[in-house]
């Protein structure tokens, strides 16, 4: 009498997460997850109790044309073990694709993140069409090590490879592709994770979905102030700029990225106090389900406003060195540190630095982001959303600038570190995406009144 001997590999399948089954309106069942959907064909008592099935614990699949359309689809998840024990799950986001076997050694793509989350660890890749799961020790060890067999029996390793190849995270060792080259590995995974695509849609876990209301009370519209005495500023007189400022396409065709601020004149508290009242004071604040929203001069998604200006000066008329927090809502400045802390100093130079300006500027602005003001409605995209609000107060600030012959300049980036030394603040709850030189223009370079 012979004995069945069970494999050392066993592969076992079930719907993938968020699937949903719908008869259509001929009859047919449907699968659906966003953005995809398939027709399985008309509905049949087999054909029900094998999604019946594969809706609850994974289980050997039997070979019928619905379950290879599902396989091809990318509706089922793949669980594979090794003598009883689970080593990883292949769930899929999109139908699977055809990946080329790479040639030569392998290794891990720089692009692929293993990270823990509620479910434990997973092996994700931006423009894979499937996440992996992994369940046992052994998978993370294949990962560090492609051509080895990490304690397990060599059926059991070469299965492990051939999925992670499938998924393209094991790859050739050499890369030497343009395309894929220009990519940081945490730009291509930002990209992909802060968009919509094959893992979810608006309202699933991804958008203005204010997930934190009825958990967490909302960041007020209003950031905690800090010690410093307040300094008045000079509002802009908005009715006479109406008349007088230069129209817009002068403005716009004008502007200029200036690096060299004429220190024989340099800026004052009344020009810094119009800038910053024409490019970031709270116009209009009111709450509605319990969230306080505003309104500045710049457009800001959900209303939130979750930017902070901070001028760093060095050199102004009518106001000390040191850093200062510009608040919005009521148009004054407070100090945060004087001019010889070694932050302000840091800031400063990395400004001077980055920019390749002559000498120091006269002032650099920090944006910052109380985080929590967007985080607490928006999911997944909210950091990006943060970013695109960055581009916008700094084109505003350019425009401004530019229209009250003032010498502006973006930053591509700056010292984080050095704004949460200053400020004390978590760097978690409020931190540092921009900056924005300013100072006051040499005559001879000035712009829209040639």
């Amino acid at each position: 009498m012979s004995v069945q001997v069970e494999p050392v590999v066993v592969q076992r399948w079930s719907l993938r997460p968020g699937v949903y089954r719908a008869t259509a309106a001929n009859g047919d069942l449907m699968l659906a997850a966003w953005p995809n959907a398939a027709l399985l064909g008309r509905t049949s008592p087999e054909l029900t109790a094998l999604l019946e099935e594969l809706s609850g614990e994974p289980v050997a699949l039997p070979e019928s044309p619905a379950v290879d359309g599902m396989r091809a689809g990318g509706w089922l998840s793949k669980v594979v073990f090794c003598a009883g024990r689970p080593l990883h799950t292949v769930v899929p986001i999109a139908p699977p694709a055809v990946v080329e076997p790479p040639v030569g050694g392998l290794r891990l793509s720089r692009f692929a993140v293993l990270r823990n989350t509620d479910d434990g660890l997973v092996v994700e890749k931006p423009g894979s069409w499937c996440d992996i799961r992994v369940h046992d020790p052994a998978v993370a060890a294949l990962l560090a090590d492609p051509s080895g067999d990490a304690g397990l029996p060599a059926e059991a390793a070469a299965a492990v490879r051939a999925d992670l190849i499938a998924a393209g995270m094991l790859v050739a060792e050499e890369d030497t592709s343009f395309t894929e080259r220009q990519w940081g590995a945490h730009e291509l995974w930002f990209h992909e994770r802060s968009r919509l695509g094959h893992r979810g849609w608006f309202g699933a876990h991804f958008g203005g979905t204010f997930w934190a209301r009825g958990h967490h009370a909302p960041p007020p519209a209003r950031p905690e102030p800090y010690a410093g005495e307040p300094i008045t500023l000079p509002k802009a007189d908005i009715a006479a700029l109406r008349r007088e400022d230069p129209p817009l396409t002068a403005v716009l065709e004008d502007r200029e990225s200036v690096r060299d601020h004429d220190d024989d004149n340099p800026i004052t508290l009344e020009r810094l106090g119009e800038f910053l009242h024409r490019c970031g004071r709270v116009r209009l604040e009111r709450t509605l389900d319990g969230f306080e929203y505003t309104n500045k001069p710049y457009p800001a998604g959900g209303s939130a406003y979750e930017l902070e200006i901070y001028p760093v000066v060095r050199l102004a008329s009518g106001l000390d060195a040191g850093m200062y927090h510009y608040d919005a809502h009521d148009h004054r400045l407070r100090l945060v540190v004087p001019g010889e802390h070694q932050a302000v100093r840091r800031i400063l130079k990395v400004a001077t630095e980055s920019s390749v300006a002559k000498s120091t500027p006269q002032v650099v602005l920090v944006i910052s982001a109380r985080v929590g003001r967007i985080m607490w409605k928006y999911e997944a995209m909210g950091y990006a959303l943060m970013l695109k609000h960055v581009g916008v107060l700094q084109q505003t600030m350019y425009a401004v600038a530019t229209a009250m012959n003032l010498a502006p300049c973006a930053l591509g980036s700056g010292d984080s570190l050095a704004f949460t030394a200053a400020t004390g603040r978590d760097r978690l709850a409020e931190c540092a995406v921009g900056e924005f030189m300013l100072g006051s223009r040499r005559q001879e370079v000035a712009a829209w009144e040639l």
